[in-house]
């Protein structure tokens, strides 16, 4: 890491350089809770040691004899076993997630016929990668919050009734001459397609209108002008060696598909590296990532494109950003792309930018995902108003919470005669509908996706419907073909479709690996594109004091899986809260308001609330959080929280979507008003903190990289480390107080993790709870410090090293340097550190230490090294006396302090029978009082040597793996077998940006980090 910069985990941290200290008094966040246990025992004011030992000796017998009157609980055999079901064997199956907002092809992973596990289908390419929402899909199954039954004026009842109601209400509209509207989300099925074509053909009246809520309206408008065809381009990186985005989030959710694939695969590190600008207000993902970040608020955003593009079309610009922008722009000619989000305007530019520089990340492809027309959803608005519609049925949506004028939706349909919920939740239309129908989870239905160009997909269910469901197709061949016809099987009516997609291809084929080549070749090209009227309606943009940016979190994204617990609390990469949306706001901005975000007593962060009015729409109760790197002038709200009705879980934070009018993501005429209230925050980035040491997460610019040797005396930028002893300097890794283990027989894994092409998506974290059956604590334990997570991805803010001005001068800086240029986001020596931060996301788990301090301090053995380099732990020896985790300087073993399970106390998933049902029964559930880590997937490792044993072969390279790197998209995890001499794992081993975590303490770890290039040069 260069000498100048400094690393800080918050601003907290950076006023406080003696904060660690204090954390580190508060690790234990209070006493033992005895007293709650002490049943029967004299009530006193203190417990003597003596006293505890002998109750916790009682407590023990007690549970050996209760033990012994265990109840007999007996098994039913199977008669006929199924064929395809081995018990203690997993199945996979191909299928597509595809829930209305996400889409992935997957392989799910069932155990005696539940699913438990989402993974990505390679077969997919980059279509197959998962992120954290299509990890925790799987949860969403087993939500207990769901509708169970048909209903019909809020009754229980019968599908039969049930279609009869909608048939009679079909046939009245008809007679009548009434529109039958299907409001549907985005559905890229040409099965659903033809399917639903040959029910208007049966009901002439019937129209299909789309609805989303997070809709990309202003993307496909663009793209409609420029290209001609209602469709987002698919981009890929790869070629790429620069992009520059304007708020375009594309690491995220922009254009409907992440290209953290492409972007990671053209990041190495090289003389063709790919260069990133990001220009932004909010701190994304995608801008914490970047290389250069200019911070601007969002009206100065709309300038700086207008600027870059007059450059680049040849008419010059007067502003320094743009003009430096531009340069590099044209330098890299067509191995450069611009993204733009925000508004149709801003799209509409960076494709022209595009065309100009005749970018080879445009590959002509189409995105189908989306199919939301603005146009076409006010002619529906029109019918219903005007009475026009007879009969009304939505398709998992619920504008009345996600249109901007729900409350006005929910009016209008009022008027409508028959209105059918298909919902899976006791949401706003489903208290509106006359009669619903809970809908189908995606594993358990039938279906297929044209995604894009020249791709098919199938959908596959992958367990029996668990209540009473239906999917949208069968209802619409029931009502198409009338009850109780032959015809009305889904499975038989989409295998007969799909055969003019597949071509030669059987239906089984398609339906083992997934994904197939399709026959639709519809490409994009550049034919039109008004650059004009594109800076006209950015011109129109009126700046504001505050200006707001609205965007999709990567844990709730457009909240249709908002009561899923895991994601709740799955901690935002860059602010580390979970469990809430908040306004960000800069420190400048904050300081100005009287806005406060305090650390109290216990180490607990605490943050004003103020209520938000935006174009005179008012969101009251809003907590605020201060964000290091928020462009001073501008607020980011989430959306996706605050759904009521949605399940016990999804009733968090505040409901964002009245201020978004389906286009625009900025908005001005925003003013805050302080409460007087303070919000309590859930966050995890000031627990488990590595003691105040900062060699962590290096970092190195890559003209560095490429022209100084790693190990170079003087300038070496990742050299290795010595000790001079009295037999002169010695590698680390030869001196040491313990004879080494012998590792050379059978496999010795370890695991690489590469923090430059490491996004901070998260993925990782969600797999590894659900491999690995790790609880949801709730916001309160989270507060606690309590989280159980066995993975965590640290984020470190990193600045250059604040000077006074009589050093800088002493040293010789120029005066822009002090007091920072301000071009492509370099910042001086004078300013703020916080003001605008680079970021590494670094993900620690467990470093399998081979001389683990925690093995050493155990009293009973719980924890031990294994053969193979993992440190185990036995969860029936351990006491619980955290010796383990005071000992352990990587901060990532956790204490159970609670029976997560069953436990009303923790009323997530774990606590009903169908939650539980998601639970891995490989990797058992633990009980309170022990300590548990990341295991590097025991389970697996010794399923995959076991299958090799049985096939009287060795593990291949990639055989061999883990939750983690198995979910990862961009390859920065990859596990492996060192004793492999042409593993993957080993040849990363030799890389000269390898270093491991507090090496110098001696504990030689198994999980070994890159060091993170930065393609910029450094000021």
């Amino acid at each position: 890491m260069a000498s100048n910069k400094i690393q800080f985990r918050s601003i907290h941290e950076l006023k406080d350089p003696a904060l660690n200290g204090k954390l580190a008094l508060k690790e234990f966040q209070e006493e033992i809770p005895v007293e709650d246990f002490l049943e029967g025992a004299e009530k006193t004011d203190g417990t003597s040691r003596r006293d505890f030992l002998k109750l916790l000796g009682f407590s023990t017998a007690a549970v050996t004899l209760a033990a012994c009157e265990a109840p007999v609980i007996k098994t039913i055999p199977y008669v006929v076993k199924p064929h395809d079901i081995i018990p203690g064997v997993p199945n996979y199956y191909a299928s597509t997630y595809f829930d209305g907002f996400d889409f992935a092809s997957v392989l799910v992973k069932t155990r005696e016929g539940r699913p438990i596990k989402i993974d990505p289908n390679p077969a997919a390419g980059d279509l197959g990668k998962t992120n954290a929402r299509a990890q925790a899909a799987v949860l969403s199954l087993y939500d207990n919050d769901k509708v169970k039954q048909p209903k019909l004026d809020g009754k229980d009842e019968t599908f039969d009734k049930v279609d009869d109601f909608v048939l009679k209400g079909l046939n009245e509209a008809q007679a009548s001459g009434k529109k039958i509207v299907l409001l549907s989300q985005s559905f890229a099925s040409p099965t659903f397609k033809k399917l639903f074509a040959e029910f208007k053909a049966k009901y002439p009246t019937a129209e299909l209108v789309t609805y989303d809520a997070f809709p990309y309206s202003a993307a496909l408008d663009a793209a409609q002008e420029v290209f001609g065809t209602r469709a987002l381009p698919v981009y890929d990186l790869k070629g790429s060696e620069l992009v520059v985005a304007f708020h375009a989030d594309f690491l995220g959710d922009y254009n409907a598909a992440s290209l953290e694939t492409s972007y990671t695969a053209a990041r190495v590190p090289g003389a063709t590296m790919l260069r990133h600008i990001q220009v932004e207000s909010n701190m994304s993902l995608t801008g914490a990532n970047a290389d250069s970040r200019i911070r601007l608020k969002p009206s100065s955003v709309n300038k700086t494109l207008v600027e870059v593009y007059n450059a680049i079309v040849g008419g010059g610009s007067s502003d320094k950003i743009a003009n430096e922008i531009a340069k590099e722009l044209q330098a890299k000619g067509s191995k450069a792309v611009v993204f733009a989000d925000g508004s149709k305007g801003a799209q509409v530019l960076a494709h022209l930018i595009n065309q100009k520089l005749g970018s080879v990340a445009f590959t002509g492809k189409a995105n189908f995902l989306k199919e939301f027309d603005k146009a076409r959803f006010q002619e529906f608005l029109g019918w219903v108003n005007g009475g026009q519609v007879g009969v009304l049925i939505t398709n998992n949506v619920d504008p009345i919470y996600s249109h901007h004028k729900g409350q006005d939706f929910k009016k209008a349909i009022a008027k409508v005669p028959y209105v059918i919920a298909v919902t899976d939740k006791k949401n706003e239309m489903y208290k509106a509908a006359k009669a619903v129908i809970p809908v189908a989870n995606w594993l358990e239905s039938w279906g297929d996706m044209e995604p894009q160009t020249g791709v098919y997909t199938l959908m596959q269910p992958t367990i029996q419907k668990i209540y009473k469901s239906r999917q949208i197709e069968e209802s619409l061949l029931v009502w198409k073909n009338g009850k109780n016809n032959a015809a009305n099987n889904y499975y038989d009516y989409l295998k007969a479709n799909s055969a003019s997609v597949l071509g030669g291809t059987t239906f089984n084929k398609a339906l083992y690996n997934g994904v197939v080549a399709s026959t639709n070749a519809t490409t994009l090209s550049y034919s039109g594109g008004n650059a004009q009227l594109a800076i006209a309606e950015l011109a129109n943009f009126k700046a504001s004091d505050l200006e707001l940016v609205l965007y999709t979190k990567t844990s709730i994204g457009d909240g249709t899986q908002a009561n899923n617990p895991w994601l709740q609390e799955l901690p935002d990469p860059l602010t580390r809260m979970s469990w809430d949306n908040y306004l960000t706001i800069s420190p400048k901005d904050a300081e100005r308001l009287g806005i406060e975000n305090d650390l109290n007593a216990r180490m607990q962060l605490d943050g004003s609330i103020v209520n938000l009015t935006v174009n005179g729409v008012k969101i009251e109760n809003v907590p605020v959080f201060i964000q290091p790197g928020q462009a001073d002038g501008s607020v980011g709200l989430a959306l996706g929280y605050g759904k009521k009705d949605s399940g016990a879980t999804a009733d968090t934070g505040v409901n964002a979507y009245p201020l978004f009018d389906g286009s625009n993501l900025v908005v001005s005429n925003v003013s805050i008003e302080k409460t007087g209230e303070d919000h309590e925050f859930a966050g995890i980035q000031l627990q488990n903190t590595l003691m105040g040491r900062y060699d962590i997460a290096k970092e190195v610019p890559l003209a560095e990289f490429i022209n100084v040797p790693f190990d170079d005396e003087h300038k070496g930028w990742n050299k290795p480390l010595e000790y001079h002893t009295i037999s002169g300097a010695l590698p680390a890794g030869k001196i040491d107080l313990w004879d080494a283990f012998d590792d050379t027989d059978g496999p010795h894994f370890n695991l690489s993790v590469d923090l430059n092409s490491c996004t901070g998506c998260g993925a990782c974290i969600i797999a590894c709870q659900a491999e690995n059956n790790v609880p949801v604590v709730g916001k309160e334990e989270i507060r606690m410090s309590r989280d159980m997570y066995w993975l965590r991805i640290d984020r470190y803010y990193s600045s250059t090293q604040k000077v006074t001005t009589y050093d800088g001068l002493k040293e010789g800086m120029a005066v822009p340097e002090l007091y920072g240029s301000g071009v492509l986001g370099i910042e001086g020596a004078l300013e703020n550190p916080a003001d605008n931060p680079d970021v590494i996301f670094q993900p620690v788990m467990c470093q399998h230490c081979n001389h683990a301090p925690c093995e050493t301090v155990c009293p009973v053995a719980a924890t031990s090294h294994g053969k193979q380099g993992q440190n185990h732990m036995a969860y029936n020896r351990c006491i619980g006396t955290r010796y383990c985790a005071n000992n352990c300087p990587y901060k990532v073993r956790r204490f159970n302090w609670f029976t997560y399970n069953l436990n009303d106390r923790f009323d997530f998933n774990m606590n009903n029978d169908l939650g539980r049902m998601v639970l891995n029964p490989d990797v058992v559930v633990r009980t309170r009082g022990v300590m548990e880590k990341c295991s590097m997937c025991i389970q697996m490792t010794q399923a995959t040597i076991l299958e090799a044993k049985k096939e009287n072969r060795i593990v291949k390279d990639g055989e061999f793996q883990v939750a983690c790197a198995k979910a990862c998209s961009t390859g920065s995890l990859q596990f492996g077998d060192m004793n492999d001499k042409e593993s993957t794992v080993r040849k990363l081993y030799s890389n000269n940006r390898r270093y491991h975590l507090l090496e110098e303490i001696g504990t030689k770890p198994n999980v070994f980090y890159h060091t993170k290039v930065r393609n910029r040069v450094e000021k």
